[in-house]
């Protein structure tokens, strides 16, 4: 069977104030710089992007459950989600696709409460606290393992 050649990048709350948010912590990067790197990274390796950006958790569960029809894998940076909500969580094992989680800022080493996940152990690769260039370090795991390069 030959998988998608498109991944499915989710961006969760008050993602779209980068740039502009907390630059000490976040940089000063913006969503669009986000989607372009991820886009960039995934096109060296023949994939596209479908990119998803909301403050609503509704949107971004309907975005993860339509990416069961034409997506071989999920990048996500749930923000303040990550830490919240069980429901994005059973979302992404409920797709059965494989997850790439996604942090700019260190969360183990910020305020207690960001030191969990819900979406850990849904997620294949975890990259933290490298900056927007994150994304990309995301997207090259992910396609190793959607490529069969290495192990989920």
């Amino acid at each position: 069977m030959t998988i998608p050649r498109r991944l499915l990048l989710v961006n969760g709350p008050n993602m779209n104030l980068l740039g502009t948010r907390e630059p000490g912590v976040y940089g000063s990067a913006t969503l669009a710089d986000v989607e372009r790197l991820t886009t960039d990274a995934a096109a060296r390796r023949g994939f596209e992007v479908r990119a998803v950006q909301s403050n609503h958790e509704g949107v971004l569960l309907d975005a993860i459950h339509a990416a069961r029809e034409d997506c071989a894998g999920i990048v996500i940076n749930p923000g303040g989600l990550t830490h919240t909500s069980v429901v994005l969580r059973d979302a992404l094992s409920g797709v059965a696709l494989p997850v790439a989680e996604v942090h700019i800022s260190d969360v183990t080493a910020r305020e207690e409460f960001r030191r969990f996940s819900y979406v850990a152990d849904v997620a294949i690769v975890h990259v933290i606290g490298e900056g927007v260039a994150g994304y990309g370090t995301a997207v090259e795991r992910l396609i190793d393992v959607l490529t069969g390069q290495a192990e989920g």
